[in-house]
């Protein structure tokens, strides 16, 4: 089966679809911002990924949230109830971890079908 990499790098690719599923990398917003307007870019970025590997936010399986701190949830479920907009809601889950940098306050993390 054909592996296909999506804006690949050196050390990652954005994406990888594998026959009908599409893995992307972890997703973050810009350093700084605050967790809304992190988590209104990674949404952005996902979808934009998603187009490129032939698929749509109604077909994501998975996603995997991490918060660098559990206090921000109310915040970042408020955009990503909006974006999911009651439907098509995928399994995930949420966690706090420790982020690459400080700055980042969000990461999603998101397994699609095409």
């Amino acid at each position: 089966m054909t592996i296909t990499r999506i804006d690949a790098g050196a050390r990652m690719s954005q994406a990888v679809i594998h026959g009908d599923t599409v893995y992307l990398a972890g997703q973050v917003g810009a350093p700084g911002e605050s967790v809304t307007k992190q988590t209104q870019a990674i949404l952005e970025q996902i979808e934009q990924l998603l187009a490129k590997a032939g698929s749509e936010k109604a077909k994501i399986l998975s996603a995997t949230i991490w918060l660098a701190d559990m206090a921000d949830f109310a915040e970042m479920n408020a955009v990503w109830d909006n974006w999911v907009g009651g439907r098509d809601a995928p399994a995930r889950a949420t966690g706090e971890a420790k982020l690459a940098t400080p700055d980042y306050k969000v990461e999603i993390i998101v397994i699609a079908a095409r």
